[in-house]
């Protein structure tokens, strides 16, 4: 049953160390907020899972919340490479980062088959790709009616599931729209959820056939406006694309990184105080 209540709140009770995360969020709906909180209260040896890993757990990998990722391609979006996360796997810092590397179409099909509550998932895909080379999780299996080979991956069952949506209704059901990833797989493939909102409303008005997440199948709502920046949330927000160029050169080098995450996240006691501190050091470089 969902309850409402402050992230920190949320984090503290349903986030520990060792659990299996993914933030989930295609582009559009990524849950910085939570991200950030989960840094803040210093979660260690995490699985971090996501389809597009950005700039979030550039963030988490470099400190040193993660041990292991699975992943489907990681970059900054538009601009290059994740500089915390390279370092990380080819350096070890700030320790050794362990990865699994699937396709976009493996990790959809993983999300479904642990929301379905199946083992692993089916898919045609990676023929022809080195994926399975370096993967020991991407195997290939005969079909039983028609012989045809297809290759087979271990669902994804994260222990705790964070996402961004629009609106949640005050019994905590939970209004998303625009582009969606697999979100709604994601939290329904998860033991535990974390949903943070733009706001809560009296009644979700949603429309017929949109995409609402029933409050028997949430653990915590929160609200926390503007809780997916920089990335946006249609109706809400637009995607801040100066910030993801930004973040290029901070994430360059250990110390700036360390210096930036130290003002904008450690000492900042929420979101609300990380935009705060964000807007004035933005103020400064302009």
């Amino acid at each position: 049953m969902a309850k409402i209540t402050p992230l920190r709140e949320a984090v503290a009770s349903l986030v520990h160390d060792g659990d299996t995360v993914a933030l989930e969020g295609f582009t559009h709906l990524i849950p910085h907020a939570a991200g950030h909180e989960i840094i803040r209260q210093g979660r260690r040896d995490l699985t971090l899972v996501r389809m597009t890993p950005d700039l979030i757990y550039d963030q988490m990998i470099g400190m040193g919340c993660a041990a292991k990722l699975i992943f489907s391609w990681g970059g900054n979006p538009g601009v290059g490479s994740l500089h915390r996360f390279r370092d990380a796997v080819e350096q070890g810092w700030p320790h050794r980062l362990e990865t699994e590397e699937h396709s976009h179409a493996g990790m959809a099909n993983a999300y479904v088959a642990g929301a379905s509550n199946l083992p692993f998932a089916l898919l045609r895909g990676y023929t022809g790709s080195d994926l399975p080379k370096v993967n020991p999780n991407i195997r290939f299996v005969e079909c039983p009616f028609t012989g045809e080979k297809l290759a087979a991956i271990p669902s994804v069952r994260p222990d705790v599931t964070v996402i961004h949506a629009q609106k949640a209704d005050r019994r905590g059901n939970v209004l998303l729209w625009g582009i969606l990833g697999v979100q709604k797989e994601a939290v329904l493939a998860a033991k535990r959820s974390i949903i943070t909102v733009e706001e809560i409303v009296d009644d979700l008005e949603a429309p017929p056939n949109a995409c609402v997440l029933p409050y028997w199948a949430v653990s915590a709502v929160c609200p926390v406006p503007g809780g997916a920046y920089p990335s946006y949330a249609q109706g809400y927000s637009e995607r801040d694309n100066r910030f993801y160029k930004a973040w290029d050169p901070i994430a360059r080098s250990r110390e700036t990184f360390q210096d930036w995450m130290q003002r904008h996240v450690l000492d900042t006691d929420d979101f609300a105080g990380f935009r705060r501190v964000l807007a004035e050091s933005m103020k400064e470089v302009a």
